[in-house]
């Protein structure tokens, strides 16, 4: 037994050098392995072996990650400086391209869609970045997608958080919001003028075609101006009316 000892104990060794290489990945999780320094394949999930000294591993995440794009301060087209912030999602879909074509491809997303943020924002003009968020998104999602691609990146979602306008400029905009409104108050008091106006004219032209139509209304409004202001009101007759009343005194004296 003694002799053998040695030889156990180099088995021992060996064994545990062979059972080190059992590796095991979780089911979003892919494992890039390299031989000698060179690709062999992408291995997992579950459980699979690499050659102990020999076989190298890199595990990536195939879950959608997000990335926090801190607040940039850029120039709009009309030359308005702004602060945006705004957050994308990604996931890999080609675990041997993330870590073969690019160092660090969190950072690579990361740097570029800073970049590319800034540069659509000058794009566009301070309106445009406030009314049009949904498209600058969509524009935003195309053109770093277009670029991870070979990284094999997917950019599934894009979305401005938030965008800070200088104080100076939103007095501006208030100003401007009101002068809005106030316009449109206008129009909508002026456009109520005149259909009254068409429709004063309308009955104007009714009344013009019955003497008498314009009398009764005229001694109808007298009326209502007594009743409201609770005064004595004078009424001026037409002269057709009191011609005919002397007519038919005089009749009855004759008589």
């Amino acid at each position: 037994m003694q002799a053998l000892a040695p030889y156990l104990g180099i088995l021992v060794v060996i064994v545990v050098i062979i059972l080190s290489g059992i590796r095991i990945a979780q089911e979003y999780q892919r494992a890039v392995v390299f031989r000698l320094g060179g690709f062999t394949g992408i291995k997992g999930p579950g459980i699979y072996y690499l050659i102990p000294l020999i076989d190298r591993q890199q595990k990536v995440d195939t879950r959608t990650a997000t990335v926090n794009l801190e607040q940039q301060e850029t120039i709009t087209k009309d030359s308005v400086t702004i602060k945006v912030n705004a957050v994308l999602w990604f996931r890999i879909v080609e675990a041997s391209k993330a870590i073969l074509e690019v160092v660090n491809y969190e950072q690579a997303v990361y740097q570029f869609s800073v970049t590319a943020l800034r540069n659509i924002i000058g794009q566009h003009s301070l309106d445009e970045v406030l009314k049009g968020r949904e498209q600058i998104n969509q524009t935003l999602q195309s053109i770093v997608d277009a670029t991870t691609q070979p990284w094999g990146i997917k950019i599934e979602m894009v979305e401005m958080k938030d965008v800070e306008i200088p104080e100076s400029m939103q007095r501006a905009m208030a100003r401007e919001a009101e002068a809005i409104r106030e316009k449109r108050a206008r129009i909508v008091k002026a456009e109520a003028e005149l259909d009254a106006s068409i429709k004063l004219t309308q009955g104007a032209k009714e009344m013009e075609k019955s003497p008498i139509a314009l009398e009764l209304r005229r001694m109808q409004m007298l009326s209502e101006i007594g009743v409201e202001n609770h005064t004595t009101t004078v009424v001026l007759l037409p002269s057709e009316f009191t011609r005919a009343a002397r007519a038919l005194s005089g009749d009855k004296q004759e008589g």
